[in-house]
């Protein structure tokens, strides 16, 4: 498949065709297919050791699956380094924070954004003319757009590891926003949140995914599940590295064998906002 044009919202953004990783005797994916359409916000779910993460790693290419295809915007990016496809515009959160705890919240957020930096090493070194320039606008993009998007105004010059984790949870997605991806892959970002910090990041998903700046697609791997049957318009069920079911958070939440494997409920069901 080649690079095709301009995609339209519900346009398949991305495609996994037939992935299989395993680990040595473990199948941790088997023949996994799945399709993300521009626009949504398509969770997967499953208990631990499913392979949610796994696929997670597969898409941003932190690991090879030993068969199988994925395309990103109708190109095959098997082959693509994660700083490649971070480039063409797939970003990343993870379940461990990553940050740079002795750096500010602002300078762990402009590190995302150093994709879009073209000077070169030495005009770099003098921070003059185009350096200067770029520097001026990524920090004006971060604090006009990311720092207010996330409401991390007042803590936007302190160290990082000195906050809450709550608020580190922030600027993980934070730094994410500022490759500027199309589409955004988080990994558990209500995990260690209390109710209300999981509210908040549940709305800042439901922004950057909805708001006409960002339209961001999400690929989102939870296991609030109250979060998810909410915000998701598709949910794809993974258990012990094979899909159980996908469709919408009404059809998934009434699987009889979704709710046996996994939700322990009859109906979790909730209606989206």
């Amino acid at each position: 498949m080649g690079q095709i044009g301009e995609l339209k919202e519900g346009d398949t953004l991305l495609k996994l065709e037939d992935i299989h990783m395993s680990f040595g005797k473990v199948e941790a994916i088997a023949d996994v297919s799945m399709e993300v359409k521009k626009g949504e916000i398509h969770s997967i779910i499953g208990p631990n050791g499913a392979g949610k993460t796994v696929m997670m790693n597969c898409i941003n290419g932190l690991y090879r699956p030993q068969k199988g295809n994925i395309y990103y915007k109708g190109q095959n990016i098997n082959n693509l380094s994660p700083h490649k496809r971070a480039a063409l515009g797939i970003g990343r959160t993870f379940q461990k924070l990553e940050l740079y705890g002795g750096m500010t919240v602002l300078d762990n957020i402009k590190m995302g954004s150093h994709i879009h930096l073209k000077s070169g090493i030495l005009s770099g070194s003098i921070y003059q003319g185009k350096t200067k320039n770029e520097e001026i606008q990524e920090r004006k993009f971060i604090e006009e757009e990311i720092v207010d998007l996330l409401e991390i105004e007042s803590i936007r010059d302190q160290v990082a590891h000195m906050l809450p984790y709550g608020l580190q949870k922030r600027v993980e997605l934070g730094r994410a926003l500022a490759l500027r991806p199309e589409i955004i892959l988080l990994d558990e970002p209500m995990a260690g949140l209390n109710l209300e910090e999981v509210e908040d990041m549940a709305r800042f998903i439901l922004d950057i995914n909805e708001e006409e700046r960002w339209k961001t697609t999400c690929i989102l791997v939870e296991h609030d599940m109250g979060v998810v049957m909410d915000i998701s318009h598709h949910v794809l069920v993974l258990n012990f590295g094979n899909i159980i079911t996908d469709g919408t958070p009404e059809e998934v939440g009434k699987n009889p064998e979704v709710v046996k494997a996994y939700l322990g409920a009859e109906d979790l069901y909730i209606s989206r906002r």
